[in-house]
């Protein structure tokens, strides 16, 4: 797993890139918190987390996408999920997690 910021139009933008899986959710976990922590100082209002090149997410990297809303929420931030590929989007479809975050189907942070 990677995982990169960049600011952009007023969003925190975060890439995660390869698998999150029960060997790497800690370090998501700890990037996710990062990336909050980073939105919260710079004064943005959203953190949109790149799914482009996600390949896998399990149940562990689910809990932290909670926590991470539930840090967000408490820090006045949104999260939007961007651009999930279809397997991704099937996972979030059956955990129902696209029913808690708002998801994008692109990257785009031109308002």
């Amino acid at each position: 797993m990677d995982f990169s910021c960049r600011s952009a139009d007023g969003i925190l933008v975060a890439a995660v890139h390869g698998r999150v899986d029960e060997s790497t959710w800690e370090a998501f976990a700890d990037r996710m918190t990062s990336a909050i922590d980073q939105a919260t100082a710079e004064k943005l209002s959203e953190v949109m987390l790149d799914l482009t090149d996600l390949d896998y997410m399990s149940s562990r990297g689910l809990r932290v996408l909670t926590v991470a809303k539930r840090q967000a929420e408490a820090a006045n931030l949104s999260i939007t999920l961007a651009a999930p590929n279809d397997v991704m989007r099937e996972i979030l479809a059956i955990s129902r997690y696209d029913k808690l975050f708002h998801i994008s189907d692109s990257v785009d942070t031109g308002r």
